[in-house]
């Protein structure tokens, strides 16, 4: 299938590699008019890429707002956006400095309500819009480490519900999606030993591909999922499951 977000604008932080850029990708193979990736980071492999990649920092406001006016003042609105940028640690709260946290804290949660805060007005001037806010999952179960990850990613299936209850009469959709161990640069560095235990706890006994992230953010983005709305799409390989 085709034209799953034709004439659809989509902003996706975090989106110059792994499932970010796996996303930004496939929604242009869906018809986007247009794909935003707003990353601190340099795009790997950009030639022949039709992603607009943006320079951005997401914990700051001014950053949000200038990229924002410029999709606007381009295209006119946003359809889409994903807040998708996000770092991982490990260490248990005993280990967890003050600093720590509050960069965790800053760049995995506080920058979703900064970019839900600046595109939600356009959204809501539209009565059309879909967010789409990728926790993890350990936004659904505990886990002995990584406190102020684990922090964040649970705040998010929160905020996500209540973004849907508040602004579902606008016409706005707002959903949380739950990746387990996809393989990505945010995990290329990780210990062995980590990935093994991630992999062996799944039922399909194998690692996550970008693209399979990718897919169910095309669900959840595109009008195939016009009555969905504050949910937890999970993509774990059943690591929940059992």
């Amino acid at each position: 299938m085709v034209d799953r977000m034709k004439g659809k604008v989509a902003l996706i932080t975090g989106a110059s590699r792994g499932q970010g850029r796996a996303m930004a990708e496939l929604f242009l193979e869906e018809g986007a008019e247009a794909v935003i990736s707003g990353d601190v980071l340099d795009p790997r492999e950009p030639e022949g890429s039709k992603v607009d990649f943006q320079k951005m920092d997401i914990t700051q406001p001014g950053d949000w707002k200038r990229i924002v006016d410029d999709i606007v003042a381009k295209h006119g609105k946003i359809d889409v956006l994903i807040n998708n940028a996000a770092i991982c640690e490990y260490e248990t709260i005993l280990e967890t400095s003050i600093e720590q946290y509050d960069r965790l804290l800053d760049i995995d949660l506080k920058s979703i309500f900064l970019g839900m805060k600046e595109v939600l007005p356009h959204m809501i001037e539209k009565k059309a819009g879909s967010i789409i806010n990728v926790s993890s999952i350990w936004g659904l179960a505990g886990v002995p480490n990584s406190y102020a990850y684990q922090a964040a990613k649970g705040a998010i299936l929160n905020v996500s519900k209540n973004i849907a209850a508040t602004h579902g009469q606008d016409g706005i959709r707002c959903n949380s999606l739950h990746p387990g161990y996809i393989l990505s640069p945010m995990n290329e560095n990780q210990a062995p030993e980590i990935n093994a235990a991630l992999i062996a706890g799944t039922v399909l006994k194998r690692p996550g591909q970008p693209i399979e992230t990718a897919y169910a953010a095309l669900f959840l983005a595109s009008d195939e999922s016009s009555y969905v709305t504050g949910s937890a799409l999970v993509v774990d390989g059943g690591y929940l499951a059992q």
